[in-house]
């Protein structure tokens, strides 16, 4: 049973409050203002919080700056309980650290749907996602009760090998596959590509240089007809910096992500041509795969595959031959299909 602490002094408030929740099946604990509030959060570590503001001897904001502190309390789920409405006060918990804000009077529905949003949100914070650009996409996802992604957001679109964002530029949006497909990739005085991401719809690209407000370190440019969500970097700022939790869960998964991409960069330096080759195919293949039984058409030039391994064309196009050869793919007017993954996973290097 999920525990609640209602701060509130006004008696009538408090009572009419706890006896709703106590219907819906919640714990409820009560305090007449903060600082038995307080104290009742440290010992008891209630599950959800909700604190009325204008209250005496401490009020709820002095509550919620007393409870951060704590690392103990700090990330329990706050919901701020007032009668005051002007904009200025909702700012002002908002930027304390608040999760929601909920206007006196309000009614039993109003109150139990802002409490379970806000368990709901407090569980998705507890699941773990992949530490790959997948399980990136999943964490934003998780997080879009800040309306990261939102029908209301500007799109754009972008033709087929159209420049999305260029190195060395500094970055103004997140961006959102909703549409096509999308390479990332450095260059070097030479002017020879490496190809450092395969993104499709789902998939979020360019947060890197926004969490280290500095320039891109690599280009995107579209593969195919795409669509794209812009996302301000004041919204994904907002989002990263507003609890502590998302913080941490956001950098576990950005270390291991980083550590993946080591991996990637040793493989190229160590591995043979074929291994190589190999484990491309097979990125490309399970990005793109709606399901673990589907084959996609792998539909990418041979230039841009090249780029990817770290080798000629020429002797890409010779080793996509031996492994057709092998019945390892099958070539299709340019498009390849990867019929036997395991196989290709297992060659020696």
């Amino acid at each position: 049973m999920k525990k609640i602490l209602l701060i509130e002094d006004n008696t009538e408030v408090r009572e009419n409050a706890a006896e709703i929740l106590e219907l819906a099946k919640y714990e409820v604990l009560t305090a007449e203002n903060g600082k038995i509030g307080v104290e009742l959060a440290t010992r008891e570590k209630p599950d959800l919080i909700i604190c009325d503001i204008m209250m005496p001897v401490l009020d709820g904001y002095g509550t919620l700056h007393l409870l951060g502190k704590q690392p103990e309390t700090a990330t329990i789920p706050f919901i701020f309980l007032t009668a005051k409405t002007e904009r200025v006060d909702v700012r002002k918990g908002m930027e304390m650290g608040a999760d929601d804000y909920l206007t006196k009077p309000f009614d039993d529905i109003e109150l139990l749907n802002a409490i379970e949003s806000r368990f709901r949100r407090a569980d998705l914070l507890k699941k773990e996602f992949a530490n790959n650009s997948a399980g990136i996409a999943q964490f934003f996802d998780s997080a879009s009760q800040l309306k990261l992604i939102s029908e209301d957001r500007e799109t754009a679109e972008y033709k087929k090998k159209a420049s999305i964002y260029s190195e060395g530029h500094r970055p103004l949006y997140l961006y959102y596959v909703l549409k096509g497909k999308i390479k990332t990739y450095r260059t070097n005085e030479d002017g020879k590509e490496l190809i450092t991401g395969m993104y499709k719809e789902g998939d979020f690209i360019g947060y890197i240089p926004l969490l280290e407000e500095d320039s891109h370190k690599d280009s995107a440019q579209a593969l195919e007809n795409a669509e794209i969500m812009l996302i301000p970097r004041a919204d994904f700022t907002q989002l990263v910096n507003s609890n502590s939790e998302i913080s941490r869960k956001f950098i576990k998964i950005l270390a291991s992500n980083v550590s993946e991409r080591e991996t990637q960069l040793l493989k190229l330096a160590y591995n043979s041509l074929r291994k190589r080759v190999a484990d491309a195919l097979i990125l490309i293949n399970q990005r793109y795969k709606k399901t673990e039984t589907d084959s996609p058409l792998i539909q990418i030039s041979r230039d841009d595959l090249a780029n990817m391994v770290g080798t000629a064309t020429e002797s890409l196009i010779r080793t996509l031959s031996d492994f057709k050869g092998e019945k390892l793919i099958e070539i299709n007017e340019g498009k390849i299909i990867v019929k036997n993954e395991m196989k290709l996973a297992g060659l020696a290097n």
